[in-house]
């Protein structure tokens, strides 16, 4: 007779103290007045795969707006007018040490993907990772733990409510 496995895991994230991940700007949290705002509704648009993900498509028919409220420190990469830049090297750096402190596979090439977002938290509707390494573990009292992987990775916006859909618009930094 199978047994019945279940594999649980905890996912932890640590915002990086250094600029946003695909621009200059710094990366750092507010909450004084926004110096503007910009509305967006979500525009659902075929993946790689040449397909429409099934739940951005149902977001996109709530014709839901999204606000943002934006800084000095909002550029037009994290507004998704403009293309991103490199990836912050700092971060690269940070993670990678990490890697090696978890004991992972780092990956000699990577690729940064677009992960599918439907509640507004990224202007763009997509957040963008990258798997820097793989297949780690530390040693603890309790024997060996697995890491399954390590990612760089926009943050997303901050919600500002539960009533109204207003979002701060500090993403790209790292998370």
């Amino acid at each position: 007779m199978d047994k019945n496995v279940i594999k649980c895991g905890i996912e932890i994230h640590q915002q990086l103290d250094t600029h946003k991940l695909f621009c200059e700007c710094p990366s750092i949290l507010r909450n004084d007045e926004p110096k503007f705002e910009v509305m967006r509704k979500l525009h659902a648009v075929a993946g790689e795969s040449g397909e429409v993900d099934v739940a951005a498509k149902h977001e996109m028919s709530q014709d839901r707006e999204f606000i943002y409220h934006g800084y000095d420190t909002t550029c037009l990469v994290e507004l998704d007018e403009s293309p991103p830049r490199e990836i912050n090297e700092e971060a690269l750096q940070t993670a990678l040490h990490v890697a090696m402190f978890l004991n992972c596979e780092i990956l000699p090439i990577t690729q940064i993907m677009r992960k599918t977002v439907i509640d507004g938290s990224n202007t763009s509707g997509f957040q963008r990772t990258v798997l820097i390494a793989r297949n780690g573990w530390i040693e603890t009292q309790h024997g060996r733990v697995g890491i399954e992987g390590i990612n760089l990775e926009e943050d997303a916006a901050r919600p500002l409510g539960k009533m109204m859909v207003t979002f701060k618009a500090i993403k790209l930094s790292i998370n």
